[in-house]
This record gives structure tokens, sequence and C-alpha cells, in this order.
């Protein structure tokens, strides 16, 4: 029995520890892509702080900021409607830019564009699509939580 319980502990450490560990590199690899990856990398902490002490004083001072602009996202209906349009138009790009259509060639300061949108493709309008729905999830759980009537 003592045996069997040393063992799920030591399984979950491990479970636990892969589980944050792939969440952070993996958002650290989508961070400079249009997406979630600064989502990621905080899931991946949270993940984290069970078993360490740096990933809970990291966690403290981030979801304070984040429970206050959460706060501030939802103190009025006009915010709250413009983070939902938000969400439309992220979703909105997301479609755009996996259905990849020609556009016409420019550059901005020497760089070249055209006639394919930059890091057009199924990957990056799913990461875009994947953050509005993140953004709609998160906007319906702060006005559920935070929104004072």
């Amino acid at each position: 029995m003592k045996q069997q319980r040393r063992e799920r502990g030591v399984l979950e450490r491990v479970v636990t520890e892969t589980l944050g560990w792939v969440l952070v590199v993996v958002g650290i690899i989508l961070w400079p892509l249009p997406g979630p990856g600064l989502l990621i990398i905080l899931a991946g902490i949270t993940v984290l702080s069970r078993q360490h002490a740096w990933a809970r004083r990291a966690l403290g001072p981030v979801q304070e900021r984040a429970v206050e602009a959460a706060r501030f996202g939802v103190a009025t209906w006009p915010r709250i409607t413009l983070s939902a349009l938000g969400g439309v138009w992220l979703f909105a790009l997301g479609v755009v830019w996996w259905m990849s259509p020609t556009i016409p060639e420019f550059s901005v300061l020497g760089v070249g564009f055209g006639p394919r949108l930059p890091a057009a493709g199924w990957a990056t309008g799913l990461g875009l699509m994947a953050s509005a729905v993140v953004a709609w999830g998160l906007l319906v759980y702060s006005v559920r939580r935070w929104r004072t009537r």
C-alpha cells in the first residue's frame, strides 16, 4: 500500500514536470507567432508551481496583474463590447490567413511583401482563430467572475 502511494507520487511528479515544461517550451516557440504563446507559457508555469517555489513566486505578481486587467476590462459595457469585437476581428484575420489570398506586392522600409501574406497558411490561421476563442472564453469568464452589477 505504501509502495503504491510512493510510486503514484513519483508518477504524478514526473507527469506534472513533463507537462509543465512542455507547455513552457511550446509557449516559447509560439511566442513570436500570432497566437496564444504567452498564455501557454503561463499555463506551464502554473502547472510547475505545484512543484517549484520559484514558479509560485513568479506566478503571484502575474496573477495579480491579470486579475486587475480583467476587472478593468469588464468594468463597462463598451469595453466588453470592444473586447468581443476584437475577438471577431482576430477570428476573421485567422480565416483570411488560412485562405492565403494573393495580395499586391509592396515594400515597407525596404522589406518586400506579396504576392502571399507573410506566414500565410493553416498553422497561422488556426493560431489566430484559437487566440480568438481563448479571448472570448476569458472574456466570458471575466464578465461572470468580476462584473459588478
